[in-house]
């Protein structure tokens, strides 16, 4: 059975750290971009950061550029985000994506982890 199961989002203060881990099962993540994207509550879901095969390549929003890291190990077939310098506006559910590099019907969702951004 093919998972993506998010963990370690929480209430942070502003200006606090937050690790998410997202760990894949029922395939590896050799082949596939890894991305991290949130949703705010009433708001499209958005796109934070993504690593690509192999890690060669690593985006960010522009909202993130500076504060967020993503990384990856193919071996643990898990993917990371590590934020920094939380602001309210990082409120959201985040969510770990998994996209094949060739293949588009291989493409899965993680159910998310809460973040709250709060004092």
């Amino acid at each position: 059975q093919v998972q993506l199961v998010e963990s370690g989002g929480g209430l942070v203060q502003p200006g606090g750290s937050l690790r998410l881990s997202c760990i894949a099962s029922g395939f590896s993540i050799g082949w596939y971009g890894l991305s991290w994207y949130r949703q705010a509550p009433g708001k499209e879901r958005e796109l934070v950061a993504r690593i690509s095969m192999g890690a060669g390549t690593k985006d960010y929003s522009d909202s993130v550029q500076g504060r967020f890291t993503i990384s990856r190990d193919d071996v643990k077939n898990a993917v990371w985000l590590q934020m920094s310098s939380l602001k309210s506006e990082d409120t959201a559910v985040y969510l770990c994506n998994a996209r094949h590099t060739t293949l588009s019907d291989f493409d899965y969702w993680g159910q998310g982890t809460q973040v709250t951004v709060s004092s």
